[in-house]
């Protein structure tokens, strides 16, 4: 069979995170069969899932905050009295240092490769630029000591070692295929790390728990999975819904949160024009009170732990989409969601999604309703859904016009040059640079997923700042050429080919390398 080089990049960057570098071979296996090497990670359910050492479950990792919050307490209390003995005022506790830069200038993509060579001839890093001499007072005093480093909690331990097990999955996988598929589906039922403890500790596992395992299964059972989840409903606040006229909610004078009923329809299922009113948000918010997760006094199960408390469930019957649900616990909500699912507003906003994401900004129609039709036919099955992806003309005909995201961009990066991340720091330092901090999206829709979100000249400069870093570091033992040809082979543009070949120096031709369309487009 003759070998496709150009559909081989277009397997690895549309459908996986780019080539590998080493003696991996990916494009050479790829090129050979560019359809059957993107659908063999297809035929390995088992390896969507993601275990690791030390890697806990919800409850576990629940109780684990509950814990370190009694002690956060208990010290606080126990420092606040010696501090009474003593007579001085408490001293303020600090705040997080991790606040994002500020915005950084504009620069015209036409100076790429002089700004790239300025950097490379300074050798200092993009954030160190000399500043002009100013006159200080006390200018000759030495700079106060830094602060020792305080030992990371077991909250900020488990984000990162989550953080490391989904970033060393992402750069050793062949193809990559299957772990786009999680990004995607981990984009669509978003939470965010920033909502508090619990969300940031419960971030990693919620992908492990409801979205890995449903990810070659059925849609239906991934919504039922993510909308149960403790971390989904902590995000959406669902554990403060009650019923107006259940017990609870007549005995706290509080009623209902409408805000996981509300992104269930407009972002999880039926979508923005999808048929429902607000009165059907109202009562698919009725029909989930009582979904909450057990506290760290384990009343309605293990801490931590999906829970469904009668006594703040909304009682009787509820009409929802024209369908009336009769009063049956948490079997009223559980029946409203398979309905949503099978819903063909769903189906249609599912296929639209998939080729946005995968093929191009405006999908194309005609796959678009390929795809809705494979959803209903196969009652939402996701691994015929990928299927049918792969399967179509369109999706390998289409340019590879999509800009990378910042997450693709530096799992594709790190792959390229064959380092297996053993330290989630700087991907993440990066990812927080770029826009993207890992699971923290600003608000329930996720982020952004047009080219036009991640292609601005602020966003490009800093990527050129990152690659300029990664080839200042490790171009001296890398011979770009050779990467080229992990990369794209024949495939690559002669553009891309000479300008690399025209650099001045290995570190600045890694760099150009890491800015060239072929690793920055799919």
């Amino acid at each position: 069979m003759a070998r496709d080089s150009q559909a081989a990049l277009v397997a690895l960057n549309r459908f996986g995170f780019g080539a590998r570098g080493g003696a991996s071979g990916d494009l050479i296996n790829a090129a050979s069969d560019p359809r059957g090497f993107v659908k063999a990670e297809l035929a390995r359910p088992n390896g969507v899932l993601l275990e690791a050492p030390g890697l806990q479950s919800t409850p576990q990792l629940g109780q684990a905050v509950f814990a370190y919050q009694d002690e956060v307490k208990q010290a606080r209390e126990a420092a606040a009295k010696e501090t009474a003995k003593a007579g001085t005022p408490p001293e303020a506790p600090q705040a997080p240092a991790d606040q994002k830069p500020g915005p950084r200038r504009n620069l015209s993509l036409n100076t790429v490769a002089t700004e790239i060579a300025g950097q490379m001839t300074d050798a200092k890093p993009a954030n160190s630029a000399a500043k002009p001499e100013t006159m200080q007072p006390n200018a000759a005093a030495p700079p106060p000591a830094k602060p020792a480093p305080q030992p990371l909690n077991v909250i900020q331990k488990t984000f990162r070692a989550e953080a490391l097990a989904r970033l060393q999955r992402a750069t050793l996988v062949e193809c990559g295929f299957t772990e786009r598929l999680v990004v995607f589906w981990s984009n669509h039922f978003c939470i965010s790390a920033t909502k508090g403890e619990l969300a940031r500790i419960w971030a990693g596992a919620f992908e492990r728990e409801a979205i890995r395992p449903h990810v070659l299964g059925r849609f239906a059972d991934m919504l039922k999975a993510v909308e149960q989840h403790p971390a989904m409903l902590y995000f959406l606040d669902n554990q403060q819904s009650l019923g107006p006229d259940s017990r609870a909610g007549q005995n706290r004078k509080r009623g209902l949160n409408e805000n996981l009923a509300r992104e269930i329809m407009e972002l999880h299922t039926l979508g923005v024009g999808g048929g429902y009113t607000q009165e059907d948000v109202t009562s698919l918010a009725r029909i989930i009170t009582g979904w909450t997760f057990a506290g760290r006094q384990g009343g309605l199960g293990a801490p931590g732990s999906f829970a469904f408390n009668a006594n703040a469930h909304q009682p009787g019957p509820q009409m929802l989409l024209g369908k009336t649900y009769e009063s049956a616990g948490l079997a009223q909500g559980e029946a409203a969601l398979a309905d949503i699912a099978r819903h063909p507003a769903t189906a249609n906003f599912i296929a639209t999604k998939l080729v946005r994401h995968f093929v191009a900004d405006d999908p194309p129609p005609v796959l678009v309703a390929r795809l809705r039709d494979v959803f209903v036919k196969t009652d939402g099955d996701l691994k015929a859904l990928a299927t049918a992806l792969v399967d179509s003309d369109e999706a390998w005909k289409a340019p590879l016009t999509k800009m990378r995201s910042p997450y693709d961009f530096v799992v594709a990066s790190g792959r390229l040059l064959a380092r297996v991340p053993e330290d989630p720091g700087g991907y993440l330092n990066n990812l927080n640079l770029l826009g993207q901090p890992l699971w923290s999206p600003a608000g329930p829709n996720g982020f952004p997923d047009t080219s036009a979100a991640w292609a601005a000249p602020e966003g490009m400069k800093l990527r050129l700042d990152i690659a300029a870093q990664m080839g200042a570091r490790l171009g001296p033992n890398i011979d770009p050429l050779d990467l080229l040809e992990f990369a794209a082979a024949d495939a690559a543009s002669i553009e891309t080919r000479k300008t690399i070949e025209r650099a001045e120096s290995r570190q600045q031709a890694l760099a150009l390398l890491l800015m060239s369309p072929e690793m920055q487009r799919r």
